[in-house]
């Protein structure tokens, strides 16, 4: 099968001004080594990532940029050393991490997301090379095999897309602090990833509340599988469920409106107070030494290959549907993705499909 050595891809170009009207460029392809995996990209989901690269929302990025990181495909090219089992055709994945040193004592604990040299599916640079990542919202992909994953067959393309990221950075967190039968857990921000946290900590075996600051999502949360509801505009909230949950994962886009005078009292003591927040480059979270007697709060990034491939088939095993949108991928559909996931009109996330009618001519001349 042939393949191209460049890429073509949707890029912001110039200025992170004209993020909602990204254009089709052509663009070099990283070197490919001798565990190098090319796939021909069929489906991307969309993260909120994808709009704070896009926007500018974390700094300045080196333009062009192709974001995108919840990517499936085939694989149309291995390279002589790969040893982990794939085969040419294979329907496979890759999220958020395309590199690290895969050789340090992080790497060798199922702790590659922490490496110091990690790099990001899109945007950073390789400390090889210096070659700067391009993402998903393209053609093709280049990936060093260990963060290419194998797709169990029962899981549908549009929905295993979004859980190669979203999915996997509250499920690392879920799994890391001990979700599953007799763990009360609590999810906050029902949105794209938090939708994702419901399901999965149902899935494990948790009871889940659902933590919101309204009751406009109550009706969903519940449909989702919640067995709580918390609106945090309830007054005393804090003090009705006072010493009630193990672990809370924190699934919010954004750190403001998040009362930590009030939110870590409902844990036990010894409770985890887990963020999977990035938020836009100004924000920042100060807390006075009192606000942590008897808690532990921390940030959690990303998913190991193992919590992925585990998270993977969990999601296979339990006939999990996420509540996922498909649009065909284009420039006019990726700036309205960008728009509605910006003003919250989306439930709950969105996954760009039709690759080969946008691609198929570029591909068919290399």
């Amino acid at each position: 099968m042939s393949y191209p050595e460049n890429f073509q891809g949707f890029a912001v170009v110039e200025d992170h001004k004209n993020w909602l009207k990204p254009e089709k460029v052509v663009y070099p392809a990283k070197n490919f080594n001798s565990r190098d995996v090319d796939i021909e990209i069929e489906a991307c989901g969309v993260c909120g990532s994808d709009v704070h690269c896009a926007n500018g929302n974390w700094g300045n990025m080196k333009l062009p940029l192709v974001v995108g990181h919840e990517i499936i495909g085939k694989v149309v090219r291995l390279g002589d050393e790969c040893d982990t089992g794939l085969k040419l055709g294979d329907r496979v994945g890759v999220g958020a991490q395309v590199s690290s040193c895969l050789d340090c004592s992080r790497c060798s604990s199922d702790n590659e997301q922490y490496c110091p040299k990690f790099v990001t599916t899109y945007s950073q640079p390789y400390f090889e090379d210096g070659y700067v990542s391009q993402g998903g919202y393209a053609s093709h992909v280049r990936v060093h095999e260990h963060f290419v994953l194998p797709i169990p067959e029962a899981l549908e393309t549009k929905n295993a897309a979004p859980l190669l990221c979203g999915g996997a950075t509250v499920f690392s967190p879920l799994k890391r602090n001990g979700c599953g039968p007799g763990q009360k857990v609590g999810i906050v921000g029902i949105g794209g990833i938090g939708h994702m946290g419901i399901l999965l900590a149902k899935a494990m075996g948790a009871e889940v509340y659902a933590i919101s600051r309204s009751h406009a999502k109550e009706e969903a949360a519940t449909e989702l599988g919640a067995d709580h509801y918390i609106a945090t505009e309830d007054e005393g909230w804090e003090t009705k469920y006072f010493d009630t949950l193990d672990s809370i994962v924190l699934c919010g886009n954004s750190l403001t409106g998040i009362d930590f005078n009030k939110l870590p009292k409902i844990l036990k003591v010894n409770g985890k107070l887990t963020s999977i927040s990035v938020p836009a480059q100004h924000e920042s979270l100060k807390l006075h030494p009192m606000q942590l007697l008897g808690y532990n709060i921390t940030q959690s990034a990303l998913a190991s290959r193992a919590e992925l491939i585990e998270m993977l088939n969990l999601v296979a095993d339990n006939n999990i549907k996420l509540w996922v949108e498909t649009l065909p991928i284009s420039q006019e559909n990726i700036g309205q993705a960008f728009e509605r996931m910006e003003s919250g009109d989306v439930r709950f996330r969105f996954t760009f499909t039709d690759f080969d009618k946008q691609f198929g001519e570029f591909k068919a001349k290399n």
